[in-house]
């Protein structure tokens, strides 16, 4: 599903394996591809850098 490997930490691994069987996906991957829309689709839309910054900022990706 992934063109490139994603590095991920054992332990948010092990919670992503685990929640994406819990939900019904058909793996962890689909887990990962769903969540990552769903959050980018709460940046689209912006209208500069600067305003995508700031929604980061609130969902606390950065500081």
């Amino acid at each position: 599903m992934f063109g490139n490997k994603i590095k991920l930490e054992k332990d948010l691994l092990d919670k992503v394996k685990r929640y994406a069987e819990i939900a019904g996906y058909s793996s962890p991957a689909e887990f990962i591809t769903h969540a990552l829309e769903k959050e980018l689709s709460k940046l689209e839309g912006a209208d500069s850098e600067e305003e995508i910054k700031k929604r980061l900022q609130g969902l606390g990706y950065i500081s």
